[in-house]
């Protein structure tokens, strides 16, 4: 489920990218020359925060563990190459 989660809000990130560019750019009243740039630096920002508050929220499922332990193994002394 953590996927989808992960998905659904790339593709929100990238709407949401688009149209604050397309806000800037006619705020300013042209297109800018480095759009390219200005879309990864929203985009990476967006995403870092918004997913970082995903694994924040996100509870993985705990899972429970036997209590019971193995010896380590040992080698036969006969059996060590020297």
């Amino acid at each position: 489920m953590e996927m989808v989660y992960y998905t659904v809000v790339a593709v929100l990130l990238y709407l949401v990218s688009d149209w604050l560019l397309t806000r800037i750019e006619i705020y300013k009243g042209a297109r800018l020359a480095n759009r390219s740039i200005y879309f990864f630096t929203i985009i990476m920002v967006l995403s870092v925060g918004s997913f970082s508050l995903i694994s924040a929220l996100y509870e993985k499922p705990v899972v429970e563990t036997s209590n019971t332990t193995t010896a380590p193994a040992t080698a036969e002394p006969s059996s060590v190459p020297d």
